[in-house]
């Protein structure tokens, strides 16, 4: 059984994310007001990796008018992310599996947050693809992961620094930072930025850091 295929884990999933990402809050405000630039008050948006909700509960919030299409691998987090959203539920469509079940669209806008770091480099490259093939032209697309150096010194840097921000002591700190160093296939910054490119994205710009996270708009 994966985490995110267990209830209870995915219980503590919010939580979780709320404490161990700086400014989770301004990420989602953030990304609205960027898909808002060209979504308008009415339009279709994909939201992939959405178990959870709080990103497609902020945006709904926000945008009465937007309809939204929610992709995630683990039925029990989706069924989190209808419970988050409650009666605001009624404006997605909840899709189980990766982004090949996502609808060919096209969409207005869409996102991915704090789920590509789970990807390795070909996977992530060929999501990215498809998630630009389901796009509008010129259509904002907003992605934010974990994106940090990758030589050993730098890696462990800025992981100690991520896991200290949770409020952990230093020596659980330091073990859960190596935890994450050794299951996540993230790349550096740089390789992100590139990796949006070779899927075909252009104007790609930083909006969001906060320690170990990143976050880019790019436009299909």
């Amino acid at each position: 059984m994966t985490p995110f295929s267990d209830p209870q884990a995915a219980e503590r999933y919010l939580e979780g994310l709320v404490r161990m990402v700086p400014g989770l809050a301004h990420l989602h405000r953030m990304t609205s007001l960027i898909l808002a630039e060209r979504v308008g008050d009415e339009g279709r948006v994909l939201v992939l990796g959405a178990g959870g909700g709080l990103e497609l509960k902020a945006f709904a919030e926000e945008h009465p008018g937007w309809l939204f299409d929610g992709v995630d691998p683990s039925a029990e987090m989706l069924a989190l992310a209808a419970r988050t959203l409650g009666p605001l539920a009624s404006r997605v469509r909840f899709h189980k599996g990766i982004i090949d079940v996502a609808p060919t669209g096209p969409f207005d806008g869409a996102t991915c947050l704090l789920t590509l770091h789970f990807l390795p480099r070909a996977e992530r490259l060929r999501t990215l693809v498809e998630v630009r093939r389901r796009l509008a032209p010129g259509a904002p697309f907003v992605v934010a992961h974990h994106s940090f150096p990758q030589d050993p010194a730098g890696k462990a840097r800025w992981l100690g620094r991520f896991a200290a921000a949770s409020g952990m002591p230093i020596e659980q700190a330091r073990n859960a930072a190596a935890g994450v160093g050794a299951r996540l296939p993230a790349v550096a910054s740089e390789e992100d930025e590139a990796l949006l490119r070779e899927a075909g994205f252009t104007d790609v710009e930083l909006f969001y850091a906060a320690f170990t996270f990143r976050g880019w708009v790019a436009y299909g």
